[in-house]
């Protein structure tokens, strides 16, 4: 009976199953107390949604705000693609159409269990990598945002699983086909969600030290995959140079990000304001100035603040740390007991201790001198300064969750097994 219920808590067809349908529940359940009017448009008003509707209309990649504001790189065009794909069968803005990007979005998310199941099995043994799928399963925000958001989160997580885990797989790989599909993962991760950038060239040194250290070649492999990960960005910048006449590898937003986060007007939470798709006099100057011209100004604008004003910059950079890592709210002890909501309260301690157990988790497995403890912490330590820096939106960190989870596993097996006299089984613990 033991056995039977090990093998069942460690089935990962078992976890995929569960987790979908929690998130087909939630889904089926959300459809039913939401209008069908407001499921047909609102969640598709947004920036990936407008992109979408101007490919569908036959308008190209433009318009992000709405109205008809000419081409934009504004996102990289995987996910616009998509819904614009959505648009085309299902036709835009129809309930229809908002079923099948949930049903996407769900897809993406149930499929992210796969990746950090093996992930985490190579890290650390089964144990771990079941205990990751299953906090994965249940992760509120895994389950809410597939429904909720109709960006590219959903898909991002995907990928960000899917590197670190290929990450994994490639150590000590002579396999030229596995380094080439490697690169091509990284390029079709690249013009989904630009953010994962920053930690290509720490995963991709990570790599090539590990084959420096093992004696193998450690400089050609990585290189054609980093050529190949470039290569796949190519044809949109220079899709973008055509347009804009201005160097622009991925996306255009930042100057943006970094001003609705930092001006003499910006709060702990940002509720929409001094964007243009919500203000209508900052949509009218972005169509005035441009969008290159546009977002450049407001970038010079957002450095002036931040090193004119290092309290108020201190202040907001930790209420956003805040936020990041509590789900949303910048006073997480405050809320948790303000609150009357069973639910809110659940996610907000799920964030909380997701956190707190991935950098014990990172602290766990540098102890046990783990050679994989570099890729998996990095993605959790390296990617959210962007964010602390600018926004910390709930569905940002989605993107690094898949990373948090299995470090948080790491922590659960530890504690769940400290005291035991068999040793713990932590995979290739050591080099």
């Amino acid at each position: 009976m033991r056995k039977r219920l090990r093998a069942l808590a460690t089935s990962l067809v078992l976890i995929v199953a569960v987790a979908l349908f929690i998130r087909a529940d939630f889904a089926w359940n959300y459809a039913h107390r939401q209008p069908r009017q407001a499921l047909r448009v609102i969640p598709f008003l947004f920036e990936s949604g407008n992109i979408a509707y101007s490919l569908d209309s036959g308008r190209g990649f433009a318009s992000p705000f709405r109205v008809d504001t000419g081409p934009t790189a504004w996102m990289t065009p995987v996910y616009p693609l998509l819904l614009a794909g959505v648009f085309r069968v299902f036709g835009a803005y129809t309930f229809g159409a908002w079923v099948a990007a949930v049903a996407l979005n769900i897809l993406f998310i149930v499929l992210a269990c796969v990746p950090i199941f093996y992930a985490a099995k190579r890290i650390a043994g089964v144990g771990v990598a079941a205990l990751a799928g299953w906090l994965w399963a249940v992760f509120p925000n895994a389950i809410l945002l597939p429904v909720e958001s109709m960006w590219d989160a959903c898909l991002a997580a995907l990928l960000a699983a899917t590197v670190l885990w290929a990450t994994l797989a490639l150590d000590g790989s002579r396999r030229w086909l596995g380094w080439c599909g490697y690169g091509l993962l990284w390029g079709l991760a690249l013009m989904t969600t630009p953010t994962l950038a920053s930690v290509l060239p720490l995963l991709l040194a990570w790599l090539a030290y590990r084959g420096w250290k093992h004696g193998r070649p450690w400089i050609s492999k990585p290189a054609v995959a980093l050529a190949i990960a470039l290569a796949c960005c190519i044809p949109w910048t220079v899709r973008n140079y055509r347009v804009f006449h201005a160097f622009i590898p991925l996306r255009s937003i930042l100057g943006l990000q970094l001003w609705v986060g930092n001006n003499p007007e910006a709060r702990e939470v940002w509720l929409g304001e001094q964007h243009p798709i919500h203000d209508s006099a900052e949509r009218d100057r972005y169509v005035q100035m441009g969008e290159v011209a546009y977002v450049r100004e407001k970038g010079r604008n957002a450095l002036h603040f931040m090193f004119t004003h290092p309290g108020r910059e201190a202040f907001l950079i930790g209420h956003r740390f805040l936020a990041f890592w509590s789900g949303g709210t910048p006073h997480p002890v405050r809320d948790f007991f303000a609150s009357s909501s069973l639910w809110f309260r659940y996610v907000l301690l799920f964030n909380v201790l997701a956190a707190v157990g991935a950098l014990a988790g990172i602290v766990i497995l540098w102890r046990r001198r783990n050679p994989f403890f570099i890729p998996v912490g990095v993605m959790p330590v390296v990617i959210p300064f962007a964010y602390y820096l600018t926004l910390a939106l709930p569905r940002y960190r989605l993107l690094i969750d898949p990373s948090a989870l299995l470090l948080a596993a790491v922590t659960l097996w530890e504690l769940a097994n400290r005291g035991r006299r068999v040793a713990v089984p932590w995979g290739p613990a050591r080099p």
